[in-house]
């Protein structure tokens, strides 16, 4: 990947479960390396990131390094990438806690949550059920939170798609999909720019 410098656009990939790198983790840096290819900068909050985000309390009055962290990178970001495994027909909690805590922004001036960002969506699932209600249910919280969700979304059966550790998949057919995304977030940046 080329070597990305600092007044780069930021995309950050929120993505992941708990316990180790999984196939969601995989298919989310798969397309957060495309989005690093256009020439972006790219941050991404897996399984473990997340696992250390306590469950969001909307009336603590402090936050932990882990939260601020997470909050403060999404504040800096151009645009952003969920991926989320299909839990029971809907996203996984550690991915729903991590947007959750974007409460933190509501007040902010620049940028409430993910105002007019392009949002790049992934899910994963054992079958192809899942996949479609959980992409639903993310573009509903991305409209919520007045984010764009990007016209392609990625669905991938992780019962006929396996990832490998070195960042390849199975199915070429899916990295490209994969990469669609990173691509489509990091090519609507510069229209969110001219019209923010």
């Amino acid at each position: 990947m080329a070597e990305t410098q600092p007044d780069q656009p930021l995309v950050v990939g929120i993505g992941g479960t708990i316990g180790g790198v999984s196939s969601t983790e995989r298919a989310l840096r798969i397309a957060l390396d495309a989005a690093g290819r256009e020439g972006f900068r790219t941050r991404m909050f897996g399984g473990a990131d997340m696992a250390r985000l306590p469950l969001y309390d909307p009336r603590a009055t402090t936050r932990t390094p882990e939260e601020n962290e997470f909050v403060e990178t999404m504040r800096q970001a151009s645009a952003v990438i969920i991926a989320s495994p299909g839990y029971h027909g809907s996203i996984s909690g550690v991915v729903k806690n991590a947007l959750d805590l974007l409460e933190e922004t509501a007040r902010d001036p620049h940028r409430p949550y993910l105002a007019d960002m392009p949002v790049g969506l992934i899910a994963t699932a054992y079958g192809w059920q899942a996949t479609g209600s959980t992409i639903a249910a993310l573009r509903s919280i991305v409209h919520a939170l007045r984010g764009w969700p990007t016209p392609f979304a990625a669905a991938v059966n992780t019962q006929l798609t396996k990832f490998d550790e070195d960042g390849g998949a199975s199915d070429a057919a899916v990295i490209e999909q994969l990469s669609l995304v990173g691509k489509q977030v990091a090519r609507f940046v510069p229209v969110a720019i001219q019209h923010g």
